[in-house]
């Protein structure tokens, strides 16, 4: 396996295709909602799309590959143009990680349909598949509810701050890339995301088993 690449080589495919699907289905809910509660401005620039090529951004594909973390191109979302503002802003912003989490779901429900009808031998492309397909979009589901930027739970937080917190954040929201880069990159990761990633996804992914009644795999 090459060094520099965060996934054992024979998994690229499986993460790539996956990361394909929730890309595409994170920023297309985003875009959906906010045309729901009267923002066009995702629409009007072919972001309402299934079509993975108007949501990739290639450098953040890279980097899940190098980094183990990456980015789509974020949505165009013009708040002011949104219906309840408010309402409609939290709701925009949890579009992209609830539909990964529906993701995860439907990956499970489909990892025991082929169990139960035995579709699948384990340690199969189909099951390997699933199962990264699965873990992918927990992750995505749990880190972009982080509360940093520009992450979507970021724009939830601000949503519920007061003006004068809100103007306080605006210089910190100029460097969120960069913030999002050293908290990712560095040790800083194991006090912050990585605590949240270790308790949050087991907890997530057991009550999705239980719905069908599957055990841990």
């Amino acid at each position: 396996m090459p060094s520099f690449l965060a996934y054992p080589l024979e998994m690229i495919p499986y993460v790539l295709v996956t990361l394909l699907i929730a890309f595409t289905i994170h920023e297309w809910a985003h875009a959906l909602v906010a045309l729901a509660f009267g923002d066009d401005t995702a629409k009007n620039q072919g972001r309402l799309s299934l079509n993975p090529l108007v949501h990739i951004d290639l450098l953040g594909m890279l980097m899940i590959l190098i980094a183990g973390f990456g980015w789509a191109k974020p949505t165009p979302v013009n708040r002011f143009k949104l219906k309840k503002r408010r309402l409609g802003s939290v709701l925009v912003s949890l579009a992209g990680p609830i539909s990964n989490l529906l993701l995860a779901i439907v990956g499970v429900g489909l990892y025991a349909l082929f169990l139960n009808y035995s579709f699948f031998t384990y340690g199969s492309i189909t099951e390997t598949f699933l199962m990264i397909f699965v873990e992918l979009n927990l992750v995505l589901f749990v880190f972009n509810l982080i509360p940093i930027p520009p992450l979507d739970g970021y724009q939830i937080l601000v949503e519920f701050l007061p003006m004068s917190a809100r103007v306080k954040l605006e210089p910190v929201e100029r460097y969120a890339m960069l913030i999002f880069l050293i908290i990712a990159l560095t040790p800083i990761s194991n006090f912050t995301i990585q605590p949240i990633f270790d308790t949050v996804i087991p907890f997530v992914f057991k009550i999705i088993l239980s719905i069908f009644g599957l055990t841990p795999f």
